[in-house]
């Protein structure tokens, strides 16, 4: 059986979810012995469809086995991905989900499939965090992803299901990383207005930028502000998890990558010629439990 080539497109490679994805697919392909190649998009969605395209399209190199790519954008290139399939070339759609799956499914003989986390869920247990470690409500200055991201409204979607009537959300955008946010809590707490804001906690999309937005307070010289609350997203056990027990995070939550479950899928399914599952979801969790989270706040009510 011939060396399995694929073509790996992240959406950047400065955020540790995203730096994640790189070593998990790096490992996987080296113990299933297939040819990855790894691009990163720098959170332009037209880039990555270019790079997509480039690998598919290929006339001076041999062309990928499979795509697998975490959409940068708002869209989830189903031009890209249509092209792929009628060349032949599996595709895997990661932390996005699209109905073009099943229709590539159906029309072409090709293995196409999505690997994503239930990103509403994701944001109902950042709501639930808020509620425990908040239980009197409050404002919360809310760092939300790209606009153009579908994770990032779903995020949000299910963090406004869960949250209190109590609770309410000053939003700011960011693109992912640490340097964005830093940039966005910089500039916001330049305002007047911001100053005079009672903000009880400071909760981010993913960690990386929480960890930029308390930065950007520490900065501020604001002793109300130093022993707030910040809340991350992704839980990866050497950076949102250990900056939980190293406390520069108060709660993360954890999601596992999943770029080597789509390497390890995509190979199976090419070498038995079976379709694999058409979605599959991975499972997050709140760090530190719910439960402890109340228990924190308990305590931190009790020392004031």
């Amino acid at each position: 059986m011939k060396k399995l080539r694929f073509l790996l497109s992240l959406t950047n490679d400065d955020n540790d979810y995203q730096i994640e994805q790189t070593s998990a697919a790096k490992e996987a392909a080296r113990k299933l012995g297939v040819d990855l190649e790894i691009v990163y998009a720098g959170n332009e969605g037209v880039v990555q469809s270019q790079q997509l395209l480039a690998g598919v399209q290929s006339t001076n190199a041999p062309r990928p086995d499979a795509i697998i790519f975490e959409p940068a954008g708002s869209t989830a290139h189903p031009q890209v991905a249509r092209a792929a399939a009628a060349a032949g070339i599996g595709v895997v759609l990661l932390n996005r989900d699209d109905r073009y799956i099943g229709e590539l499914r159906r029309q072409f003989n090709v293995p196409a499939f999505a690997i994503t986390s239930n990103h509403e869920e994701i944001g109902r247990i950042q709501g639930q965090q808020l509620n425990a470690l908040l239980p009197a409500g409050g404002v919360v200055l809310y760092i939300q992803g790209p606009a153009e991201s579908a994770a990032a409204k779903q995020r949000y979607t299910g963090t406004l299901e869960t949250k209190s009537e109590g609770l309410q959300l000053r939003v700011l955008k960011a693109q992912w990383t640490e340097a964005s946010a830093y940039k966005a809590v910089s500039s916001w707490l330049k305002l007047s207005t911001s100053r005079q804001a009672q903000i009880e906690a400071v909760c981010a999309q993913d960690d990386s930028m929480a960890i930029g937005a308390r930065k950007a307070v520490e900065e501020c010289n604001e002793k109300q502000w130093q022993k707030m609350p910040f809340l991350g997203c992704d839980g990866l056990p050497k950076t949102g998890q250990e900056w939980v027990r190293n406390k520069l995070l108060t709660a993360t939550i954890s999601i596992p990558p999943n770029s080597d479950i789509a390497i390890e899928m995509m190979c199976r399914s090419i070498a038995t010629g079976t379709l694999p599952l058409e979605r599959t979801f991975t499972a997050a969790k709140s760090f530190p439990a719910l439960e402890a989270l109340t228990q924190s706040a308990r305590a931190r009510a009790a020392s004031k």
